[in-house]
């Protein structure tokens, strides 16, 4: 029957709600239902998403292009926490918006992880945490094992499927990790000089590299001075360094000084807080993202 009048139409809606088909639609057994995960970064978006499958709904927080320590949530957020099972993100040292956006969430289902628990606080000296752990690729491995932890407690049903997705991809970041130390470990140069924030550290120290960065923070609201400028040309001539790093996401003005004052060549470093819209719907992974800065790191220290 067609519905050509208010009348008609008021009177198949109703019949079509009350149909058993219908009612049947919209109640779905638990254990149907995806369950939702949120993600404050890129790295635990893609792990979580390499995790789960098609069996949970994974959402990265950060709109592309934003720059993680400057983000400011917006209502959607909180109201997309009301409706999630899990949020994973770095903590307070990286995530400074986190707490208050949480603060304002009433889920009494929703799972806070906060992945760095156990790792930061063991790793550095007080005062001089780095976040950015995922860039030494056996702390990324310990990401994977609390993100599987908490798709367990709330979505035991698959269990099995997490559990072998976890160790795949963990064997995969060996894999990455093993990569990087048969290149690293043969090359001209030892230290490399970065026009971004203090975001690789871990990388550097896990491959026995010497990192010198024009922010003396790791926020990138620290500006540097004309000073810490002249420092790292200055290092960059004493080495007989070719090469200075930028940072996607940041404006490489830094950079782009460095390497107009020495004639060095820029060279991205990607630290994988986040994506561009297009890096995104070109589906780009951690793992690729990291296997670009290895072929740039093998440029800018010569690796044989």
């Amino acid at each position: 029957m067609r519905c050509k009048t208010p009348l008609f139409f008021l009177v198949c809606i109703i019949l079509f709600l009350s149909s058993p088909s219908c009612r049947e639609g919209h109640v779905q057994k638990v254990g149907d239902e995806k369950i939702r995960v949120i993600a404050s970064l890129f790295p635990l978006y893609d792990f979580a998403r390499e995790i789960s499958r098609q069996r949970a709904e994974v959402i990265l927080m950060l709109p592309p292009g934003v720059e993680p320590h400057s983000f400011e949530p917006k209502p959607g957020d909180i109201l997309a926490l009301q409706k999630a099972d899990i949020f994973v993100y770095m903590g307070r040292a990286m995530e400074p918006w986190a707490e208050g956006l949480l603060r304002g969430v009433r889920n009494e289902k929703l799972l806070i992880v906060d992945v760095s628990k156990g790792i930061l606080e063991n790793t550095l000296s007080p005062g001089d945490m780095d976040p950015h752990l995922w860039l030494d690729f056996s702390y990324a491995r310990k990401m994977v094992d609390a993100i599987l932890e908490a798709l367990l407690i709330k979505n035991g049903e698959n269990r099995e499927f997490y559990i072998q997705n976890a160790r795949s991809y963990k064997e995969r970041l060996a894999d990455l990790d093993r990569r990087y130390r048969a290149t690293l470990e043969h090359c001209e140069r030892r230290i490399f000089l970065h026009g971004g924030h203090f975001a690789f550290n871990y990388l550097a120290r896990r491959y026995g590299l010497n990192y010198l960065s024009a922010y003396k923070g790791f926020s990138p609201d620290t500006e540097p001075t004309p000073r810490d400028i002249a420092e790292l040309i200055k290092n960059l001539r004493d080495q007989g360094l070719h090469h200075i790093f930028y940072e996607e996401l940041i404006n490489p003005r830094v950079a782009e000084t460095i390497s107009r004052e020495t004639g060095a060549s820029l060279l991205k470093l990607n630290g994988a807080h986040n994506v561009t819209r297009e890096e995104k719907g070109k589906g780009v992974t951690f793992i690729t993202l990291m296997d670009e800065n290895l072929q740039n790191l093998a440029i800018g220290l010569r690796c044989r």
